[in-house]
C-alpha cells in the first residue's frame, strides 16, 4: 500500500496557499510584527522542507504557517484557494461539498486539521486501510498478530473468536467502561478469513439472492472483517439498535478508537445497509478526526485518506 509522505505534501500545499496572499500580507505584516519576532519564516525551497518522518518540524512549521496567516488576516485569496484544493480533493474522494467547506473552514482558522491527520499516518496503515466494494485486501492479506477473545468483561457468542491484538486491547479497554455502567458487550463475530467470508457471502446469496446479499455481505478480500478489527456485537440483527448496549457504544465507541462503518441512511456511500452492530477499531486519534471533521462517517474519512495517499504519490 502507497503512504503519504508526511512532511514533503502537506508542506508544499500549505506553501501554495501561502502563496496566493504572500504580496498583499507584506504591508499588514509589517504593521503588526515589525521585527518578526512572533514567527519564523517558512521554508522557501524543498531543501529546507521537513523530511518524511519528521513530525515535529512539520508541527512548528503548520504553526508558524497559522500565525502569518492570523496576521495577515487571510487574504480573499487564499481562502478561495483552500476551498477550491479541498472541494476538489473532496470531490475525486466522493465526499460531499459541504464537508470540504467544513474543513477549508478548519484549516483557514488553525493548523489543527493537518496536525490531526498526520498523526494518523503514525498509526499501523491497516487501521486506516480502504477495505470497501471497490478497493479490496492485498490478495492473500491475512493478520499476523491475531491473538484469541476470552469470554469475561465482554460475552462471546462463540469460543472461536480472534482478533488483532491492538483491536482485541481496545475492546477490553472499552468493555470494562462499558461494564462500569451496567452494559455487558456481546461479541457476536470478528475475524474471518478471506474463504471464511467466502462461505458467508456464498450462503446470503443462497437464502437471500444476490441483490439482498450484496447489500448485507462482501465478497472475500473486501470485507472489513478480514482486517481482525472489526466487531459485530449481538445480537446481529437489527434489533441490537435499540439495545443499551447499542446506545451506549453510539456515545462512547470513539473514545476507545471504535467506528460504526455502516450507518443508517448512507448505503449509497458504504455500499450497505445499515449494520448497526458492525464496529470497526481505527485507533483513537482517527475516531477523534472521522467524529470532527467528517460528520461521524467513517467512509468519508477513510476515502478521504485513500485519495490523499493515491495523489500524493502520483
Amino acid at each position: 500500500m502507497r503512504i503519504i509522505k508526511r512532511g514533503t505534501s502537506v508542506l508544499i500545499i500549505l506553501l501554495l496557499i501561502f502563496s496566493f496572499s504572500s504580496c498583499s500580507k507584506k504591508e499588514a505584516q509589517k504593521n503588526k510584527s515589525p521585527s518578526g519576532a512572533d514567527a519564523g519564516p517558512l521554508p522557501q525551497s524543498s531543501a529546507e522542507i521537513p523530511g518524511e518522518a519528521e513530525l515535529p518540524e512539520l508541527a512548528d512549521a503548520i504553526a508558524r504557517f497559522s500565525r502569518e496567516m492570523e496576521m495577515a488576516d487571510i487574504h480573499p485569496d487564499s481562502k478561495a484557494f483552500v476551498e477550491d484544493f479541498l472541494r476538489w480533493i473532496f470531490g475525486e474522494a466522493g465526499i460531499p461539498d459541504k464537508l470540504a467547506v467544513k474543513v477549508a473552514a478548519s484549516v483557514l482558522e488553525s493548523p489543527a486539521f493537518f496536525m490531526e491527520f498526520f498523526t494518523i499516518f503514525n498509526q499501523d496503515p491497516y487501521t486506516y486501510y480502504l477495505v470497501d466494494k471497490n478497493h479490496p485486501l492485498p490478495d492473500g492479506y491475512e493478520p499476523d498478530d491475531l491473538v484469541p477473545l476470552t469470554a469475561g468483561t465482554y460475552r462471546l457468542s462463540r469460543n472461536d473468536l480472534m482478533l488483532r491484538k491492538i483491536a482485541a486491547e481496545a475492546l477490553q479497554e472499552m468493555a470494562e467502561a462499558a461494564a462500569a455502567e451496567g452494559i455487558t458487550l456481546t461479541v457476536g463475530s470478528s475475524y474471518r478469513s478471506a474463504a471464511y467470508q467466502a462461505q458467508v457471502y456464498e450462503r446470503e446469496v443462497k437464502t437471500y439472492g444476490k441483490e439482498t446479499a450484496d447489500r448485507e455481505s462482501a465478497q472475500a478480500g473486501k470485507s472489513q472483517h478480514q482486517l481482525g478489527l472489526v466487531v459485530d456485537f449481538a445480537p446481529i440483527d437489527d434489533a441490537f439498535a435499540k439495545t443499551p448496549a447499542s446506545e451506549w457504544l453510539l456515545r462512547n465507541a470513539g473514545r476507545f478508537g471504535w467506528s460504526l462503518s455502516f450507518p443508517d441512511n448512507y448505503e449509497e456511500i458504504t455500499g450497505y445497509r445499515w449494520e448497526s452492530w458492525h464496529y470497526r477499531f481505527v485507533g483513537k486519534d482517527l475516531a477523534a478526526f472521522i467524529d470532527a471533521y467528517f460528520d461521524g462517517i467513517q467512509q468519508y474519512a477513510l476515502q478521504f485518506i485513500h485519495t490523499w495517499q493515491e495523489q500524493a504519490t502520483e
